[in-house]
């Protein structure tokens, strides 16, 4: 029997681990939901301690007559099998080169995925063996026209994998005209906000089977998924479920350019065959039956000319979901009280610059930095630190060559999720050792904090911000891997 013993040690440390844990764990787990469904996962045999649950249904198909409707509770049959990821949601990629569709696709804002309307899933990383972990939800970005659960820098296993303690859940949405349609007609304009809703109570009501614990939830987005954290923190403010917010690059102040009201719709449904409606019903009844690839067409031919500010679909102020005056709701005492964590990177506003080989317009750069992202981060801190609300503030600064394809791009946007996801070495090269250690002491921060969203970061020496004492933590900052300071952004805020 020693021998034995022994003889199985010897096994686990010669393959590091993996051979045992193969052994261990099924290669497709199971889980039950309370309502009797059966859920089939997967394993990745590269990563095998984590199980994933890819493409599960949280709401009916927004087809048919269920398109620019509010989402429904799907009803789950006996046997989900979620072994691979479900279709994105309708979506398009403009051809106007810029770095996302040229020199980085691992964003997958290059539509590498299969797109279409029956898309409401979300899919889930756990821990074999998990109990009562703290969730991570993230909202991806993409201008609220792209994205999806399987983008290749935002897949969460290798994160899930190292740290063995945390549940991270991806939902798709609806975007651009599917999700956003600001047409006459349609009751819900931002539907893609009521999806992500109906996907965190979804995981509420489930996340426990699957080893997360339901009062331990924190949304997190970039981007335009950023808008949609702080956005939810207003809408549910007395209806949260959620205890913890993580802002990157963006908050609810910027603007997302709906478009004039009503008019890009009702031109879409003009090239679309709908333009003698005579009311907006029969406009939106025409709408309904034309298909979603005819629509997103009209769109990308208009955006690929140049006006994608012309036909712009995102988030209208309806007074629901979405507000006109967010410093208003501030001083109503109508948002929530829970912890956030807001950030920046230090070059965001580089891609959205024309550019050349040299780098881009630093005139436009930095008005993008400034008017998009900065001061942006900067009010919303404010607002909520001296409102009393438990606020810390990072800017991530790394600059590293294997997600960083050109020499001038540094901290860009987007730049900081490989390093979070734990994807950064996966494409064009091997990370280096302060790469992995800058990747760890942001993944340990964005752990630390869903654990414990009042006091977690105090352990990770991540003083909270106010008003007085300015305190930042940066991130892969001129060769260090973290640090507390200011810098210069009091020079850039100043411009705010």
């Amino acid at each position: 029997m020693q021998s034995f013993v022994l003889l199985l040690s010897w096994a686990w440390l010669w393959n590091g681990g993996k051979a045992s844990e193969q052994k261990l764990f099924p290669h497709q787990p199971e889980v039950k939901l309370h309502g009797g469904s059966v859920i089939s996962g997967v394993v990745d045999h590269n990563y095998s301690f984590v199980r994933q649950f890819l493409g599960i249904p949280y709401a009916q198909p927004p087809v048919g007559e269920l398109r620019w409707e509010a989402p429904r509770p799907d009803h789950l049959p006996q046997s989900v099998n979620a072994t691979s990821y479900g279709t994105s949601c309708t979506q398009f990629m403009g051809t106007i080169p810029n770095l996302f569709n040229k020199d980085v696709l691992e964003y997958n804002i290059g539509n590498l995925n299969i797109a279409g309307e029956d898309c409401l899933t979300l899919s889930i990383w756990t821990p074999q063996r998990a109990t009562n972990l703290p969730v991570i939800v993230f909202f991806y970005g993409g201008g609220w026209y792209t994205g999806g659960q399987d983008t290749p820098y935002q897949i969460p296993t290798q994160w899930v994998e190292r740290t063995k303690d945390l549940v991270v859940v991806v939902p798709n949405f609806r975007g651009n005209i599917f999700g956003f349609p600001n047409a006459r007609g349609v009751k819900d304009q931002n539907l893609g906000l009521l999806d992500q809703r109906l996907a965190v109570e979804w995981i509420r009501d489930n996340i426990k089977v699957f080893g997360g614990d339901p009062s331990k939830i924190t949304i997190w987005g970039q981007s335009s998924g950023v808008e949609a954290v702080d956005i939810y923190n207003y809408a549910w403010y007395k209806d949260l479920i959620v205890r913890g917010l993580i802002m990157d690059s963006g908050t609810s102040f910027i603007e997302s350019g709906a478009g004039p009201r009503y008019s890009n719709f009702s031109y879409v449904a003009s090239r679309a065959g709908c333009g003698s409606a005579s009311s907006s019903a029969q406009e939106l009844a025409c709408m309904k039956k034309v298909d979603a690839a005819t629509i997103e067409g009209v769109i990308a031919d208009e955006n690929n000319g140049g006006s994608m500010e012309g036909l712009a679909f995102g988030p209208s102020a309806d007074e629901k979901v979405v507000f006109s005056n967010y410093t208003d709701r501030v001083q109503q005492g109508k948002l929530t009280k829970v912890p956030a964590i807001i950030g920046i990177n230090k070059d965001d506003g580089d891609v959205f610059a024309p550019y050349n080989a040299s780098g881009p317009d630093q005139t436009l750069s930095e008005f993008y930095f400034l008017q998009v992202f900065l001061c942006t981060t900067y009010k919303t801190a404010k607002l909520r630190a001296g409102s009393g609300v438990p606020t810390y503030r990072y800017v991530y600064a790394g600059n590293f060559s294997n997600i960083s394809p050109k020499p001038w791009m540094g901290a860009y946007h987007q730049s900081e999720l490989p390093l979070l996801f734990g994807t950064h070495g996966n494409y064009r090269g091997q990370s280096t050792k302060y790469e992995i250690a800058v990747s760890k002491a942001m993944q340990d921060a964005w752990r630390a904090f869903a654990e414990n969203p009042q006091d977690g970061l105090a352990r990770q020496n991540w003083p909270r911000f106010n008003a007085r004492r300015d305190i930042v933590r940066w991130f892969g900052d001129n060769g260090t891997v973290v640090r507390n300071g200011y810098g210069d952004l009091k020079i850039y805020e100043d411009k705010c």
